[in-house]
């Protein structure tokens, strides 16, 4: 195994998932800060403290641009390792087509990891989740009218513990209704990524959690055989792991981050 080359303490940079926001990254952060690292927690558009209307959201650019923007600002001689959850695998996905060298590492956690985001019908049945076997849980806004798709959803609140959390603190749980805000829909189902040309220089982690409602394990594994990363690790968790796991997936990350098997 290889040395990451230039970093005496990681920086982290934490990606949240739909519906979700820097906050839901808490325990790791405290983990991380307690232990020296540098870390960072973004808000995009519409999540979080960002008080963006989801439904004015519609191009998956806009909804990124926090991430996109962070990195552009990042001074020319400093790297980050990128951690994104669930949808957050498409901004990373997105980060690295665009700023390659400014990346030490990818890592996505029970994250859709599509090398040119929703670009076939194989990646909508790979990366959409399918959560049909639970009836109607979304609720659905139509922000440009009932004749169009919808602009925003969000999981109903009863099915939210069931589907997201099942294995996590209830404490976790509740403080999730609570700040959960819909999530701008139609800007992830147009996310497609042309492809950098230095896209693949960027070694990239997949962390599997093996009791996912959201994004079933059968699905991070077949994106996992399309797009080959580095290395695999598995949780015994829900959808959730900075919630039901965080001390192994705070350890899996630190894992990954000082340890590299491809460049």
């Amino acid at each position: 195994m290889n040395e990451v080359v230039g970093l005496q303490k990681p920086y982290f940079v934490l990606v949240h998932g739909v519906c979700h926001g820097a906050w839901c990254w808490y325990k790791i952060r405290c983990l991380m800060e307690t232990s020296g690292y540098k870390v960072t927690c973004l808000d995009l558009k519409s999540a979080g403290i960002d008080q963006s209307n989801p439904n004015t959201i519609l191009t998956f650019d806009e909804y990124n641009a926090p991430l996109i923007d962070f990195l552009s600002n990042l001074p020319h001689d400093e790297k980050v390792i990128l951690v994104g959850h669930s949808a957050g695998g498409l901004s990373l996905t997105d980060a690295i087509h665009r700023f390659p060298k400014k990346i030490h590492l990818a890592i996505y956690v029970a994250a859709n990891m599509l090398k040119h985001g929703f670009s076939s019908d194989q990646d909508f049945k790979d990366g959409d989740p399918d959560v049909s076997e639970y009836g109607e849980i979304a609720d659905l806004e139509y922000g440009m009218g009932l004749d169009e798709p919808p602009t925003s959803v969000i999981i109903k609140e009863e099915f939210q513990k069931r589907i997201l959390y099942q294995m996590s603190p209830k404490e976790d749980s509740i403080l999730a209704s609570m700040l959960l805000r819909a999530g701008p829909v139609r800007a992830f189902k147009g996310a497609r990524f042309e492809g950098g040309k230095d896209a693949d220089i960027v070694p990239r982690v997949y962390i599997k959690t093996l009791h996912d409602h959201i994004l079933r394990p059968v699905q991070q594994e077949a994106m996992i055989k399309r797009w080959q990363p580095c290395q695999v690790f598995e949780l015994e968790s829900d959808h959730s792991p900075f919630f039901s796991a965080p001390s192994l997936l705070f350890n899996v990350i630190v894992n990954a981050a000082a340890t590299i098997t491809c460049n």
